[in-house]
């Protein structure tokens, strides 16, 4: 086993992976991971093929993600998720960033505690499975599209609720999915926000950011008319008050649970308070 940096001739191995293992990646988001952190996405070589990722986001080195942890499940039990994640930490540690964090499945999270990552919060991924023919796209949008003033203030408000910049990857979010990208406003002042990305197989809402209930409910229910797909996820803060009530009045199903952790001092947590969804786990 060999590893080294990915580089964009292995996004289709690292499709390969993310589609094998039934998440909703697409080759546009391992491109992020790579615009993002470029030397700092990672490959295993296995007998001259790609049998592993593990991929890295600084947020103004206040704090980096860690995601993408995939093996091929010809080459498991062999220790390659371990390896790759530990290039990954030794990675981070040599640029200076102090925090780490990542978002563990259940099977992950005791490897990830042994490396010194502690639990934050809870994450739930709810899925609705709408019927062929549904009726959304038919009813008129009523939030127009994001203007640049109101996406200024957006990645302002953004920087509270996440705990640093990541404008970046809204930005890139809103120039592939301006239908997902919307606001609402009281006063010209945002009340929430929510940005969307069409994956694999679902549509993605997130994230999906509220300072009160109605704002929420009013983003959650034009996402649902703006998307056409069958399919759609929401990772969900556990506590947040009223973002799963919502969720299970529109049909979702709670799908799996997700646990945040991070590893160093949680010096930038954010506003979790007014976050109704991540971006997803594999951005935070």
């Amino acid at each position: 086993m060999h590893i080294r940096a990915m580089t964009d001739l292995d996004v289709p191995a690292g499709l390969g992976l993310s589609r094998g293992a039934g998440w909703n990646q697409t080759a546009a988001d391992w491109n992020r991971f790579l615009n993002a952190s470029p030397g700092g996405c990672f490959v295993a070589e296995v007998d001259a093929r790609v049998g592993g990722t593990a991929t890295t986001i600084s947020y103004q080195d206040r704090f980096a993600w860690i995601g993408m942890v995939l093996v091929d499940p010809e080459f498991q039990k062999r220790g390659i998720g371990t390896q790759l994640l530990k290039k990954a930490v030794e990675y981070l540690d040599q640029r200076g960033i102090r925090t780490l964090k990542l978002d563990a499945t259940p099977q992950g999270q005791p490897l990830y505690a042994k490396l010194g990552f502690v639990t934050e919060y809870q994450i739930e991924r709810w899925i609705l499975n709408r019927p062929p023919g549904n009726a959304a796209g038919k009813v008129k949008s009523s939030i127009a599209h994001l203007t640049e003033a109101q996406l200024a203030l957006i990645l302002a408000m953004d920087r509270d609720v996440f705990g640093a910049d990541r404008s970046f990857l809204l930005r890139s979010l809103q120039d592939e999915a301006q239908d997902f990208a919307m606001c609402i406003t009281d006063q010209g002042a945002p009340q929430g926000y929510a940005f969307g990305r069409r994956g694999a197989f679902a549509d993605h809402l997130g994230p999906w950011v509220a300072q009160c209930r109605a704002a929420a409910e009013k983003l959650l229910h034009e996402f649902l008319t703006r998307s056409t797909r069958e399919t759609l996820l929401v990772d969900c803060l556990t506590p947040n008050p009223f973002a799963i009530e919502l969720l299970r009045a529109c049909g979702f199903g709670p799908a799996r649970i997700l646990t945040r952790m991070y590893r160093g001092p949680n010096a930038y947590p954010g506003n979790p308070d007014s976050l109704c969804a991540i971006a997803g786990p594999e951005f935070g």
